[in-house]
């Protein structure tokens, strides 16, 4: 299995289990998005509290040269992290969300 088989397989199982982890919002449902042809993956949480309307993204995740993007996080402890336990070195994960110039000092890649 090449890399980026093995990094989309990674994704869809980080993010499936974080959909089955949501017991916290009861209300509301999570549904994993992935799309291996453009290589996007998201969780999107949606549902209704009392009488308002709740849906948005969770996690958005995005290959992009061979490299995993995290575009949106609002997981309670990261996502990144369970990437790398799942086998993704931090040299591999780029976290999209934080401005280029920040980049550098975290310990992910910066691009």
């Amino acid at each position: 299995m090449d890399k980026l088989d093995r990094y989309r397989d990674i994704i869809e199982q980080v993010l499936a289990k974080q959909v089955f982890n949501s017991d916290r919002y009861p209300h509301l449902r999570d549904r994993p998005v992935f799309d291996r042809r453009s290589d996007n993956y998201l969780m999107l949480r949606e549902g209704w509290d009392e009488s308002e309307r709740s849906y948005g993204v969770v996690v958005h995740l995005e290959i992009i040269n061979g490299k995993i993007w995290v575009q949106e996080d609002w997981t309670e402890h990261g996502v990144a992290g369970d990437l790398e336990e799942a086998g993704v070195p931090k040299s591999d994960i780029v976290l999209g969300f934080q401005p280029p110039q920040v980049r550098p000092y975290t310990e992910y890649a910066a691009a």
